[in-house]
């Protein structure tokens, strides 16, 4: 399938079918398709604890239990498929390339160099942060590497350990939307491992015209930088993309520690306990939740609440019980987490929607394009691949 008619198709379904992916059970407590599907409603609702935890854990076999409510969730794989990318094999690396990686990190770097094809033409990482997976490269193929970080104090631990490696890398200091680091562009096989939205952005809205010679890019976090909307790439793209549905291509945690999944289901709780304690004061509405600083979380729930409170400008009454919005927030986080099977069940197409916008708006600059996974989804969520090569 071509990547323009794939998208096409993604972009249908999604509309046709956004009252069952757009509205978020964490603000609406009964999405408008608890209505049209009261069936798959109650029968969510009534999931017990290990078989919620169980289809959250494992989208297919979420999939195929919604599938009996919901026919048009059997379209989905078809068009997700992809074909596998072309990989090659480097020489293993050295017994000091480890220093300081972490491990699945480390195996995200092997998979993704694994898929930069050999060719002489100079690197550019974007975005490097210590500049490992550019360490990587120059080490196994023996190319000179530029390395792009706006933290100075990664750019020093990165020199350091390329130093110490004796690997051809130079670490530039700056800031990848400014216009002068476009200049580093030019004749080079630009690499962008997981920068984050409009940093990957960035380089396709201006590949038409920076001279690079490819583009590498494993695209994350798609919601940063577009506050103020999603401004697409490519000429066919119509879907609105606010940052709630932004932030729901790319909420799996498939790779957080269990410490990690119970602090953010601790979190919640305590979130809808706080929505329920406004709403019992100021009516039933939708409100927007701005993040909180996080040391507010490092307490307890009753001084959360009244820090919450302050910072919202709600009126509390002299008395409050803490205890029952407490109880009321966690058995709406356990709503919540039912009634979101049926939205995270298309993360995956909207996500393959944003990165086909990627790869539309560099063939529409004048490039050859190939998009895939480079990791297994255990490794990251964030494994798909654009791969572009200018048209000769």
């Amino acid at each position: 399938m071509q990547h323009r008619q794939r998208f096409l198709q993604i972009q249908h379904l999604l509309e046709h079918h956004e009252a069952l992916w757009r509205p978020s059970p964490f603000y609406q407590p009964r999405p408008t398709w608890c209505e049209m599907h009261p069936d798959l409603s109650a029968a969510l609702l009534s999931l017990d604890e290990d078989r919620v935890n169980h289809l959250a854990a494992d989208p297919v076999a979420s999939r195929q239990w919604l599938a009996g409510w919901l026919p048009i969730v059997k379209e989905l794989p078809t068009l997700e498929t992809l074909p596998p990318l072309p990989a090659r094999t480097r020489p293993a690396a050295g017994v000091h390339f480890d220093w300081s990686i972490p491990g699945r990190k480390r195996q995200q770097i092997e998979a993704f160099a694994n898929h930069v094809p050999a060719t002489t033409a100079p690197l550019l990482e974007w975005c490097a942060g210590k500049g490992h997976l550019g360490r990587r490269l120059a080490l196994a193929d023996n190319r000179a590497v530029h390395s792009l970080e706006i933290d100075a104090g990664l750019c020093a631990d990165g020199r350091h350990l390329a130093t110490r490696a004796r690997a051809n890398q130079t670490l530039i200091c700056g800031d990848a939307l400014a216009p002068e680091s476009r200049d580093h562009v030019p004749g080079r096989e630009v690499l962008a491992l997981h920068a984050c939205g409009e940093l990957h952005r960035h380089l396709v809205r201006h590949a038409a015209t920076d001279g690079a010679r490819g583009y590498r890019i494993a695209p994350c976090c798609y919601y940063r930088g577009a506050q103020e909307g999603y401004r697409p790439l490519n000429q066919d793209a119509r879907l609105a993309m606010d940052g709630g549905a932004l932030r729901l291509a790319v909420t799996e945690t498939v790779t957080a520690p269990q410490r990690l999944r119970q602090r953010l289901a601790r979190d919640q709780a305590w979130k809808q306990g706080l929505i329920a304690l406004r709403n019992s004061l100021e009516g039933e509405a939708v409100r927007p939740y701005p993040p909180m600083p996080t040391h507010l979380l490092s307490g307890d729930f009753i001084r959360y609440g009244e820090a919450v409170a302050r910072r919202q400008g709600l009126v509390l009454p002299a008395r409050v019980d803490w205890e029952h919005w407490l109880a009321v927030g966690e058995a709406r986080r356990q709503e919540v987490r039912r009634l979101e099977l049926v939205r995270h069940t298309f993360r995956q197409c909207l996500e393959l929607w944003l990165v086909l916008d990627i790869a539309l708006g560099l063939e529409e600059a004048g490039f050859e394009v190939t998009l895939g996974h480079f990791c297994d989804r255990y490794l990251t969520p964030r494994n798909l691949l654009i791969s572009a090569e200018r048209q000769r």
